[in-house]
């Protein structure tokens, strides 16, 4: 459905996108054309990622056509049904020349990486992201690295801790674990550890029955090697719920650890599955410094009534989003930029932000031959007289709109004062009429009297 959204938006805005876009003048382009003019890079490769191999590959491929590229799609062989099957279909819709669709492994990828793109676009983790970017840097290819990390999810123990639970477990759990923008671990204060395990406990339950496992709404881990990643990732914790597994399923249960060290494993790495640590923090002051002490995630979830203490976190930390009082769902507004910052990513895309990350913004100034007498001050010799006038047009900051914004206020000040002038006059010409043919008193006016 966000994908579909996405395509919907761009269809419906492309020409506003597209449009060029005029910019404030200054006193020496007063009588110019200035804007800026989107263009098409050229040819853009994007390489998806295997969670959610539909929307990660196809939305950024929305805004490279929409801006007017030429596409390389090479989708995920992690997830190698879905990469068989976009592999069939999209050549089916789009020109096999402009959008070819890229199947295969490492080899594929590294092959494509040789080749001289105009923007590379990739989705995954860290390392890899490392390799792209290196290897686009040999052309001077720029990069969008839409990467991860261990994005927080602080609670406030005031806050309604049994909508907040629910909020964070479906959050957690969905697609197994395995989304990017997942809550990666929970900062609360000791007083609430238990209540929050006992609340998530009450929806994994709701959520998923009393055995996940045989529940079709709950996933799996996408292959054994990540399956055996995510298990060495709780060895040495206290497991408050689940912890159960299946290697020949893939599967791992919803699982709860608490009271978890800042050294422990588990907190070394994106999780990227379905295990929720607990970390015990004194309170608000030390959540900041948690987090400020760590890589900037992709998101932070804060859950608290107190507007003051969310906008305090967010004006002490950094990540690429912030979402207070729920989870992912800032996915879906494609009017906000989604993307990273540091080593959670560099560039955003979603909506005109897609269209805008896939385009050149290119500046256009479109003068007349006329009024050279103006451009005299920047041609030799230069006197003092023409260094003056230069200093007095270019440094002199004068913002031309807001003079045009107050001279259409001074017009219209001017026509009101005209207007109550005009009500005045009509007025008293009434009033007189009035007076002298309705034969009221010349002292006093009374309107019964005069009815």
């Amino acid at each position: 459905m966000s994908l579909e959204g996405e395509i919907n938006l761009a269809v419906e805005r492309l020409a506003e996108w597209a449009a060029p876009k005029p910019v404030e003048k200054n006193l020496l382009t007063i009588a110019d054309e200035v804007y800026i003019q989107p263009e098409p890079l050229g040819v853009v490769l994007i390489i998806g990622a295997w969670n959610y191999p539909w929307a990660i590959t196809l939305q950024p491929l929305v805004g490279a056509i929409a801006a007017g590229n030429a596409a390389v799609i090479k989708p995920s062989e992690v997830s190698f049904h879905s990469a068989k099957v976009m592999e069939e279909l999209l050549p089916l819709y789009l020109d096999r020349d402009l959008y070819p669709v890229v199947t295969g492994g490492v080899s594929e990828t590294q092959e494509l990486l040789k080749q001289r793109f105009d923007h590379v676009f990739y989705t995954g983790s860290g390392s890899v992201g490392r390799l792209v970017m290196e290897a686009a840097s040999r052309h001077l290819t720029p990069v969008t690295l839409e990467l991860g990390g261990k994005s927080p999810c602080y609670i406030d123990k005031d806050c309604d801790l049994r909508v907040a639970c629910r909020r964070i477990t479906w959050g957690k759990f969905v697609n197994c674990g395995q989304t990017c923008i997942a809550p990666d671990y929970v900062l609360c204060e000791p007083s609430i550890q238990s209540r929050v395990v006992e609340e998530m406990r009450k929806c994994i339950k709701e959520f998923y029955t009393d055995d996940p496992k045989t529940f079709e709404d709950y996933g799996r881990i996408v292959n054994q090697r990540h399956f055996k990643r995510v298990m060495a990732l709780m060895e040495g914790n206290t497991i408050a719920i689940g912890g159960e597994s299946d290697e020949t399923e893939c599967y791992i249960a919803p699982t709860i650890l608490r009271d978890v060290k800042v050294e422990s494993k588990v907190m070394q790495e994106e999780i990227f599955g379905p295990v929720l640590p607990i970390i015990t923090v004194s309170g608000v002051d030390e959540a900041i410094q948690f987090i400020n002490e760590r890589e900037k995630p992709l998101a932070l979830y804060i859950f608290s009534h107190d507007k003051k203490l969310i906008k305090r976190v967010i004006a002490e930390t950094s990540s690429g989003g912030v979402l207070a009082n729920d989870c992912l769902v800032h996915f879906t507004i494609s009017a906000l930029p989604f993307g990273g910052v540091g080593n959670s990513g560099m560039g955003r895309y979603h909506g005109q932000h897609s269209f805008n990350q896939l385009s050149h913004m290119r500046s256009c100034l479109i003068k007349k031959l006329n009024m050279e007498g103006v451009n005299s001050m920047r041609y030799p010799p230069h006197t003092s007289k023409k260094l003056s006038w230069a200093r007095f047009f270019i440094l002199k900051q004068i913002n031309v709109g807001r003079l045009r914004r107050l001279a259409m206020l001074t017009v219209f000040s001017a026509l009101a004062a005209f207007v109550v002038q005009v009500q005045a006059i009509v007025f008293c010409l009434g009033f007189t009429f009035f007076r002298q043919h309705l034969h009221c008193c010349p002292n006093e006016i009374r309107f019964d009297n005069c009815w």
